[in-house]
């Protein structure tokens, strides 16, 4: 009988083999460390600041990065709510050693006032930055972190949109995907781990 399970067991670590290459990405080449890979594209926080993302927000950083949209019903709010416990148990690293990132997936429609009110709806405190900008270079983003489905009816389909956070250091190039209702303590292991 335990020969059965560890077979099975076997069989089920090989099922996830390709799973487990995908989550630990590496953007390779020097376009990576001067901004053309990631886009250097002027965006707007939810405090109204213009930033750079790449100068301003990626570079030499240790980044926590989703998407969501604020008029979100499905995902976003549970994601939110989980990944501000994250913040609340990392304190104030967030904004020092750590940065939080969430990008508009519709942003044409969320204006840095709106973005604002989801921060304050959520009571989201500082080190935690909301970006929203022109929706052709928020694209680029998005597909370059990783964030969309290679199905492109599912892609565009917002209500399906992914419920994972890319963990980035970005100077050494290393970066992970964890899903954003994972336990918190997953969570933060992960972000603590590629520090």
């Amino acid at each position: 009988m335990s020969d059965k399970r560890d077979f099975l067991k076997a069989a089920g670590s090989l099922a996830l083999l390709p799973v487990i290459a995908q989550a630990v990405t590496r953007f390779s080449g020097p376009e990576i460390h001067d901004g053309r890979y990631f886009s250097n594209a002027i965006l707007q926080t939810h405090e109204g600041k213009s930033v750079r993302f790449y100068d301003d927000v990626l570079k030499g950083k240790l980044v926590v990065i989703n998407m969501m949209y604020s008029t979100c019903t499905g995902t976003c709010p549970a994601n939110t709510a989980n990944m501000k416990s994250v913040q609340d148990a990392l304190g104030d690293r967030v904004g020092r050693d750590i940065f939080m990132v969430s990008l508009s997936l519709r942003p044409a429609f969320d204006a840095p006032a709106d973005l604002a009110a989801y921060v304050k709806k959520y009571g989201i405190g500082p080190g935690w930055t909301f970006l929203t900008g022109k929706p052709a270079e928020m694209e680029v983003i998005r597909r370059r972190l990783g964030f969309y489905d290679i199905d492109p009816v599912v892609d565009a389909d917002l209500s399906r949109h992914t419920g994972m956070a890319r963990i980035g250091k970005v100077a050494a190039d290393r970066w992970c995907m964890v899903p954003t209702l994972s336990s918190t303590r997953q969570i933060v292991s992960t972000i603590l781990g590629a520090a």
